[in-house]
């Protein structure tokens, strides 16, 4: 993603609202996800651009430089990691002075997983056992790729360095450029016995358990990104990032918007009209709820600070429960409740229909 616009990558323009992003990043995840594209590697690496677009512009103050400083501004103030450097190997490598920087052990490559949570762990936060399954340095030789007893060599190709460096001509002058050494992939040694365990790679795969701490208010989608807790580099080097895109399973009470949670209650058509007492569900215990007399169907009743907390901790803590009241008219009466509501009808000289009740038409179709 070194160049990348990451407006494109979310398919957004550079005034889109915080919503718009949230709203394309979910539409993107959830069609690029691995589990939706198993073994398409090029689906699994447009989803980590994605992730990795979506984190830096859903952070305000990351947003602003980006947009200040352009290409890469997110993570790297302005400029793509290496960048600089390339440019001073590009036209000063062949000017004589110390030999290239040594690249040594690769890192390892970054992986993602996905982890199931539920809502509840969602807002409040969780500390979860994840299961994992991936490339760790090799007990045998303690990741050096040596056998016991044995060391590496300098590699005869790059001579140590790590590195290779080419000179060419051009319109600017000679130019050098350097890349990593195919012999020795970048660590400047050789192995002339390698270890029988893992072979001379420094690693093999194991399953182990990763203790995952889950901050409060994340939402569905969301990717946490743990450095130096994915794969272990070859020959000894450092680990790569894991990122673990969460997965919250809805709930059946409760719609989310953002930090505020939707829930629908049922109340009579009398109790809408007359007023009650309700007890509606919150994230972590009920709460009563008053319905005020003559509430309407689609009254939506205000509940402050009981929805999810904010991720951020910006302005107030946590977002709001709003009850939405669904009146529900009865489909079927008994004589003595019909009568009263006939009677209650002609008391407010309301006109209603003269045919026979309801109970009486189905009492009359199964005749």
């Amino acid at each position: 993603m070194a160049n990348a616009d990451l407006y494109q990558l979310l398919e957004v323009d550079a005034n889109a609202s915080t919503e718009d992003l949230k709203k394309n990043y979910r539409r993107l995840a959830r069609e690029l996800h691995p589990d939706a594209n198993p073994g398409d590697s090029a689906a699994e690496a447009r989803f980590k651009e994605v992730s990795q677009a979506y984190e830096i512009l859903s952070d305000p103050d990351r947003r602003a430089h980006y947009d200040r400083f352009g290409a890469d501004a997110g993570s790297d103030g302005g400029f793509g990691a290496g960048s600089v450097q390339d440019i001073f190997d590009m036209f000063f490598s062949g000017m004589g002075g110390g030999g290239g920087r040594r690249r040594g052990p690769q890192p390892g490559q970054d992986a993602q997983i996905a982890l199931d949570i539920t809502l509840f762990e969602a807002a409040f936060g969780a500390k979860k056992d994840l299961e994992v399954s991936l490339p760790d340095r090799c007990e045998t030789c303690s990741g050096n790729g040596c056998a016991t007893g044995t060391s590496a060599s300098r590699c005869s190709e790059c001579n140590g360095s790590g590195e290779v460096r080419r000179m060419r001509n051009s319109i600017l002058g000679q130019m050098v450029t350097t890349s990593a050494c195919q012999r020795c992939q970048g660590v400047g040694e050789s192995i002339a016995s390698p270890c029988p365990t893992c072979h001379g790679d420094g690693r093999t795969q194991r399953r182990h358990t990763l203790n995952i701490d889950i901050p409060s208010g994340v939402e569905n989608g969301s990717v946490m990104r743990l450095n130096g807790r994915g794969p272990a580099g070859p020959r000894g080097g450092p680990n790569g990032t894991l990122f673990v895109h969460l997965q919250v399973a809805e709930d059946p009470r409760f719609e989310r918007h953002d930090d505020d949670l939707h829930y629908e209650a049922h109340v009579a058509f009398t109790q809408a009209t007359l007023g009650t007492t309700l007890d509606v569900p919150t994230l972590e215990d009920n709460t009563s709820v008053t319905v005020p007399p003559g509430s309407a169907h689609g009254t939506v009743i205000r509940l402050r600070d009981l929805g999810v907390p904010h991720l951020r901790n910006r302005g107030r803590s946590r977002g709001d429960l709003f009850v939405h009241l669904a009146v529900d008219v009865p489909t079927a009466l008994d004589e003595t409740s019909e009568r009263l509501l006939r009677e209650l009808a002609e008391h407010r000289g309301e006109t209603v229909t003269n045919a026979q009740g309801l109970l009486s038409r189905l009492r009359g179709s199964k005749k």
